[in-house]
């Protein structure tokens, strides 16, 4: 496998974008927003955070399946995907001036920029069965996952640094890590250039999404695998954004030591990444998932058994294994059940799907750790998404799921 200039451009943007999920989603500002903007009451920080979540999913779940529909219709993938990241980036940099009491406008900007940086993935995502072949794709998006775990690692090590003279010096920096690497991707990621038409493109969009909910309808594989991933993508998300609160709140970590913390799970999801990658092009992307997910549940009940800041650091380790396995799974699972004429649109539908899963899981963890004031209890509500999402992938055929999408005619 040759890693040419077109998929190095597209795996350097999962370098540059994993510094904004793992410091500003996860480790760091989730933490200020909760303890320093909100501050007050056990359990408020949380529910706010988890709403602020909710909001912002459930902005990318009504936009992406347009947009997606749009992209693939006026051929502009890299220019959406342009527009999405650099309003990531700004949003991201205005964090630092957030003080105290804030708690409105820490709630809006987080949404903005978590709002471009979902966007931008639809249309990232849509490239991946562009720039190599089926055969190799599950190395290209494990290795596209693990280069991520990378570039979150070293906006880890930088942060570390940071937060000895102010946490809010963490903010800009992670605006600037994005801005400076996603350029690679810019320049040496090409589009594949057919030819356009000058149109309507919304009004073409909404036709092309209500014609694609009757494609999908041809697709049975494709749309089992969806629900799945509407369902197990609620737990993964949930403790994306609830993690490091977890640690602080149970176990009175400080910021620095879940910065440690995480530190030591981006080496295992960067394993996790490569290995169940080439486990995926040994033994299929159904066997792989249905592995990670195991794990998954896993972790959630170690978690809640845990008495000590010792096993929880083992317990970030096991779900560093699992995040990286199982979000790169999923992106091969959808590249290889979707038509390849239809991925930014179908990618948008799959955005919509785990933003839309995106909304629950958050909110009702939040929820209840508002209503017990005592957040060990929310995270059982994870064990039901990942273990009803691993029966429901066991219905999935691939290999059909594959087959259908190189046969069935698309309607038009």
């Amino acid at each position: 496998m040759k890693l040419s200039k077109q998929i190095l451009g597209w795996m350097m943007y999962d370098f540059a974008n994993s510094a904004f999920t793992t410091i500003i989603v996860t480790v760091v500002y989730s933490v200020y927003f909760v303890n320093v903007i909100v501050g007050g009451d056990p359990g408020y920080g949380e529910m706010l955070w988890g709403r602020a979540i909710g909001i912002s999913m459930s902005l990318v779940a009504l936009t992406a399946p347009i947009l997606g529909a749009v992209a693939d219709y006026s051929r502009s993938k890299k220019k959406f995907l342009f527009i999405n990241c650099y309003l990531t980036v700004i949003f991201t940099a205005l964090l630092y001036f957030l003080q105290p009491g804030q708690v409105l406008w820490g709630m809006i900007i987080f949404i903005v920029a978590n709002f471009g940086f979902n966007s931008a993935n639809v249309f990232y995502d849509a490239f991946l069965p562009e720039i190599t072949t089926h055969e190799n794709i599950g190395k290209i998006s494990g290795f596209g996952w693990a280069l991520g775990y990378l570039g979150g690692l070293l906006a880890l090590l930088v942060s570390l640094f940071l937060i000895r003279y102010d946490v809010r010096y963490v903010f800009p920096m992670i605006s600037v890590h994005f801005f400076i690497f996603s350029l690679f991707t810019f320049f040496w990621l090409k589009e594949i250039q057919r030819p356009s038409k000058r149109a309507n493109y919304f009004k073409v969009a909404y036709r092309r999404v209500y014609t694609s909910l009757k494609n999908m309808k041809r697709y049975p594989q494709l749309l089992r695998f969806i629900l799945s991933y509407f369902i197990y993508n609620d737990g993964i998300t949930t403790v994306i954004v609830f993690a490091s609160i977890y640690g602080i709140t149970r176990f009175g970590m400080t910021t620095r030591d879940m910065l440690i913390y995480f530190i030591l799970a981006q080496l295992t999801s960067i394993i996790g990444s490569a290995l169940f990658g080439w486990l995926t092009d040994k033994n299929g992307a159904k066997i792989s998932l249905s592995l990670s997910l195991i794990i998954w549940i896993a972790v959630v009940i170690w978690a809640f058994f845990c008495p000590s800041v010792t096993q929880y650091y083992c317990v970030g380790l096991l779900a560093g294994l699992a995040i990286g396995s199982s979000q790169s799974n999923s992106r091969t699972m959808l590249s290889m059940l979707t038509p390849q004429d239809r991925q930014a649109e179908f990618f948008g539908f799959y955005t919509l799907t785990g933003r839309l899963s995106s909304i629950i899981g958050p909110i009702l963890y939040g929820w209840i750790a508002h209503k017990t004031g005592n957040i060990r209890y929310s995270i059982l509500s994870l064990l039901l998404f990942f273990i009803v999402g691993w029966i429901t992938l066991q219905f999935v055929d691939p290999e059909k799921g594959f087959t259908d999408a190189k046969r069935y005619p698309l309607i038009s």
